[in-house]
């Protein structure tokens, strides 16, 4: 048993905290969440436009200060099927099975933002958003293989917490009264702590857990055009590069007392946006495409064990998405707003286990959100929002040491991981203009 689960689960706790910070947040803010994230062609608030679109901050004249606060809840499963094996190491015929919920609870989740007011053709933004932050607490189990303790041959209690906070400037330049164009440095701070850590090499004490968190800086840019018809219709584009991160350091502490260290290189993926919106009586509609380009992204790309046993990256597919959101204002002074979010899943079958449990690939969302106006310069906005894997991602446990009989990732017979979840959350946020 232990030689069939040694292997198994040491990729958990960075997949999980990769998974929960779900890489590419699907808005920003309780208003930009409501419509589903689609904010770069229909810029509806500050957040939404500077996390899409720069060049569509143009529409907002005055002074805004926006602050939202989410909380976050999910609850995610891990189930795992492996073969029994005798003492000879030859398979008996029969397996075991479980699955192991997550315990973690609540995660916060803030956005700030704040516009310039203009009576030019220049204008300026800021923005501070934690775009990804959230984690894996597995406790121990004895029913399932995974999770069981480490004298059964399993790994026992797996944690996991990343984060990633995003800062940007933003400035945005108005062509003429229909289009605008926009550019956008960003600097990110990224944090991580795993247990056990499956980028380093494992010993005869088997793989490591990260003694304290992991920091790393990077940095990256967005670029946008935005065009609006002043007679409702409106268009937008916009380019995300790649967040080039610095590596993860890691002090690694094994079960046996030794140390060691490690580095592992993760950057944010490259996005693609386009949108259109619509904005006639007392409806707006927005619509957004985005392609995220996990497979040029170092730490996605890469796929396969390294030649001691270590992980060498996910190999992560291309990621579609597609945001819809519509906002009624016939009710005065109360806004009513219902989006929703597709993404597709960027990971393989066959590739399933190198993300056990990528739980937070959403594949529907479902918000609904409304504010309230209280003067000319206060507003208030919330939004509930519900998400759903869909069905399970699933896969065959992959172990290095089956490698030369199963190639190329050594893949066990009969046996599975698979894992999926749902997502709850709600988020309140406050606007001020002057």
């Amino acid at each position: 048993m232990k030689n069939v689960v040694t292997f198994l689960f040491f990729l958990c706790a960075i997949s999980w905290g990769f998974a929960q910070a779900g890489h590419i947040m699907q808005g920003v803010g309780s208003v930009n969440m409501s419509m589903g994230g689609a904010a770069t062609g229909q810029p509806l608030d500050i957040s939404g436009a500077l996390q899409w679109n720069p060049a569509a901050i143009t529409v907002f004249d005055q002074n805004q200060i926006r602050l939202d606060v989410g909380l976050f809840f999910s609850s995610p499963e891990l189930s795992s099927t492996v073969p029994e094996f005798d003492s000879s190491g030859q398979p008996t015929g029969n397996f075991i099975s479980g699955t192991t919920e997550d315990d973690r609870g609540m995660s916060p989740l803030p956005a700030l933002a704040y516009k310039v007011g203009s009576t030019s053709r220049h204008h300026f933004g800021f923005s501070a958003f934690g775009i990804s932050g959230f984690g894996v607490t597995f406790p121990e189990s004895t029913t399932n293989p995974i999770n069981m303790p480490q004298q059964m041959g399993g790994f026992g209690r797996v944690e996991s917490n990343y984060s990633l906070f995003q800062v940007g400037a933003a400035y945005a330049y108005e062509l003429s009264e229909k289009f605008s164009i926009g550019v956008q440095p960003t600097f990110n701070f990224a944090s991580l702590d795993l247990m056990p850590n499956p980028t380093a090499n494992p010993t005869q004490a088997g793989y490591p857990s990260t003694e304290d968190a992991s920091a790393a800086f990077g940095f990256g840019a967005q670029f946008g055009v935005f065009y609006d018809s002043g007679a409702g219709f409106k268009a937008g584009a916009s380019y995300k590069t790649a967040q080039i991160f610095g590596d993860f350091e890691f002090d690694n502490v094994y079960l046996d007392g030794s140390t060691g260290t490690n580095k592992f290189n993760l950057n944010y993926p490259s996005i693609l946006s386009f949108g259109v919106g619509s904005s006639t009586g007392a409806f707006d509609l927005a619509l957004d495409y985005r392609l995220v380009n996990y497979e040029n992204t170092d730490g996605f790309e890469a796929v396969g064990w390294t030649q001691t046993a270590s992980v060498a990256g996910f190999g992560w597919k291309n990621m579609n998405i597609i945001s819809a959101g519509v906002q009624y204002s016939g009710i005065d002074r109360l806004p009513l707003r219902l989006g929703y979010t597709y993404s597709s899943n960027p990971i393989d079958d066959q590739l399933a286990f190198y993300s056990v449990p990528a739980t937070a690939i959403i594949k529907n969302a479902f918000q609904f959100g409304l504010g309230y106006e209280i003067n000319d310069r206060f507003q208030i906005d919330g939004v509930f929002h519900f998400g759903s894997s869909g069905d399970a991602t699933s896969g065959p446990v992959l172990n290095p040491q089956f490698a030369q009989n199963f190639p190329p990732y050594g893949a066990i017979p009969g046996s599975e991981v698979s894992y999926d979840m749902t997502t709850f959350m709600f988020m309140f946020g406050a606007q001020y203009s002057w």
